[in-house]
């Protein structure tokens, strides 16, 4: 069974040989600094190139055993193309917001629609271009910002946040221009051969914005682009939500997307009873990424897996100083688990 097809299978809820383990991108990056090192493709410049960008994503495959390739490495992209100002970071940081777009939500109109045929989108095309020729059977995961931290992009989030009680119709207007942002990035990536969409919406998590806030301008944002994805190009989504959920209950199971991802506060039988019916992803924790063993993480990689997670990943984005040895050692735990199964 290819990389690709396992992805797909288990995210379809078919069965499969074994869990994936995959780290996305976007929000949830998968380079490190010893993959730049050995490719000798290196962040900033990466982030503006495209072909830097596809061997670098190339060399996190290859090297460290996630088994897809993913892009941006980064949320900024649909935010700089709509009037944000970015700064690009550097060999360990990752690009980010130095300026907003709007200095209120009144300024709406400031606002840029993104253009797919120039900037960082075009790179991101580019790249996905040059990732199917180079390895057909890895699957590309395309990388959105979900509406809500798109939003926070683009306005002081305070402003924001303080919208959703006091001004929301102008929030659902900014949600509405986000995602329609969002998913013109989105189609562009798929065209290019983009095999499954990830969005990634941080700052819409219960514990800022709560359970009634999260169902009206969180969720039916997300399933109108997972419900875009799946009917206009067949493919599948998979939605991140940081922080500790638990206090949105069971709204989770209201997504459409066909895979859902949580924070590693969130163990995977409190995500399968809140997710229920979802096919669910993670649960490795980052902080354990960068600084454990190998040894405590294959253990903590077998105990996701025996909890009988679909999907094994980390659970936010792996940090630049991430040993390689330590994304092995989960990979190989995914890898012997059938024949532990």
């Amino acid at each position: 069974m290819t990389e690709k097809e396992r992805l797909l299978k288990a995210l379809a809820g078919k069965a499969v040989d074994r869990p994936p383990f995959i780290c996305p991108g976007g929000m949830m990056t998968m380079i490190v600094t010893e993959v730049m090192d050995a490719v000798e493709c290196f962040w900033p410049q990466a982030h503006a190139d495209a072909r830097k960008m596809a061997e670098l994503t190339l060399g996190a495959n290859r090297l460290t055993g996630i088994e897809n390739l993913g892009l941006p490495f980064c949320m900024t992209v649909e935010a700089e193309a709509m009037g944000a100002e970015v700064g690009l970071g550097s060999r360990e940081s990752e690009p980010h917001v130095t300026a907003y777009a709007m200095e209120s939500l009144a300024d709406i109109d400031r606002l840029t629609s993104i253009d797919v045929t120039k900037g960082r989108a075009r790179v991101c095309t580019d790249a996905v271009r040059i990732l199917k020729e180079q390895a057909p059977e890895v699957p590309i995961i395309a990388n959105l910002s979900g509406p809500v931290s798109l939003a926070t992009s683009l306005v002081d989030p305070l402003l924001y946040y303080r919208a959703l009680h006091r001004g929301k119709e102008a929030a659902h207007r900014l949600n509405r221009l986000s995602m329609k942002n969002a998913l013109a990035f989105g189609d562009a990536l798929v065209e290019a051969g983009a095999d499954v969409i990830c969005i990634a919406d941080p700052s819409a998590t219960g514990e800022l914005i709560g359970r009634r806030a999260f169902e009206e301008f969180v969720l039916p944002y997300l399933n109108e682009m997972t419900e875009h994805f799946r009917q206009r190009h067949g493919k599948p989504s998979i939605v991140h939500i940081c922080g500790d959920v638990k206090s949105l209950g069971t709204v989770l199971e209201q997504l459409t997307a066909e895979s859902v991802s949580v924070d590693a506060v969130v163990g995977i039988p409190l995500l399968k009873a809140l997710a229920s019916g979802k096919v669910t992803m993670g649960n490795i924790s980052t902080y354990l990424l960068e600084l454990g063993d190998p040894e405590k993480l294959a253990r903590v990689s077998e105990q996701c897996l025996s909890q009988g997670v679909d999907i094994l990943a980390p659970a936010c984005g792996i940090s630049p100083r991430t040993p390689i040895n330590n994304i092995l050692a989960v990979s190989e735990t995914a890898c012997r688990y059938r024949t532990m199964a």
